[in-house]
């Protein structure tokens, strides 16, 4: 096998009176990233945490932080979630007017940048600044809640991305996030993605470890 899939779970479904043992649980388990969901209730119809629960998890996390800002003001607000102890962190290009401006103020805090396409965006919108990221995140779901159904375009979406990408000549890392499963996860795999956020499928399983390593099992057969 020439490639590993990278798995950050979504603590979106872990249980919030308990944040810390979950990325605990995970983290021996050998996840690669803790994926931390940030939702305003403008962006996204759901409020979820922000950066005091960020630099809480930074204490406990002993591998890297993957906060993903779903979020309105983005612009305004990326520096509390980098100075909050962020490794990797994404926008979306929907929220962004300056795209490129934010990317590099992630980049020249020492943090890892990736930019987030809703469904409905062509992933050719950021063709002119994916020289410029660490990540681009799919989503195959339509952001703000855990537990939808994958959206199977979506497959054709990272596809096209990565043809993007090797026209280009660049390698930023592809992830995709929603309805990840031991089904989904070889779908988007074979397109090119090689980082799977999966939220329900782990979180909310009898052992979130077995589960989380099913993923990763399934998606590398495809390798």
């Amino acid at each position: 096998m020439s490639e590993r899939v990278l798995i950050a779970p979504s603590i979106l479904s872990a249980d919030f009176t308990d944040l810390g043992n979950a990325v605990r649980l995970i983290q021996d388990g050998g996840a690669d990233f803790v994926h931390v969901d940030v939702m305003d209730g403008h962006f996204v119809p759901n409020l979820t945490i922000g950066p005091p629960v960020v630099k809480a998890l930074k204490r406990v996390a002993e591998i890297p932080l993957d906060v993903h800002l779903m979020i309105d003001n983005a612009e305004d607000t990326v520096g509390w979630y980098l100075e909050a102890g962020a490794d990797w962190v994404t926008v979306h290009a929907e929220a962004c007017n300056h795209l490129h401006r934010v990317v590099q103020t992630i980049r020249g805090a020492g943090a890892r940048a990736g930019v987030s396409l809703n469904p409905g965006t062509p992933v050719e919108m950021i063709r002119d600044v994916i020289g410029d990221l660490d990540m681009v995140l799919v989503m195959s779901v339509n952001p703000g809640f855990g537990g939808q159904s994958f959206i199977p375009r979506s497959v054709d979406r990272v596809r096209r991305l990565a043809a993007i990408c090797a026209e280009e000549g660049v390698s930023p890392l592809i992830q995709v996030d929603g309805g990840i499963d031991p089904v989904t996860a070889p779908l988007v795999t074979a397109a090119g993605a090689r980082c799977l956020v999966a939220g329900s499928a782990v979180f909310c399983q009898d052992d979130p470890v077995a589960s989380m390593n099913a993923i990763r099992a399934a998606a590398e057969k495809v390798l």
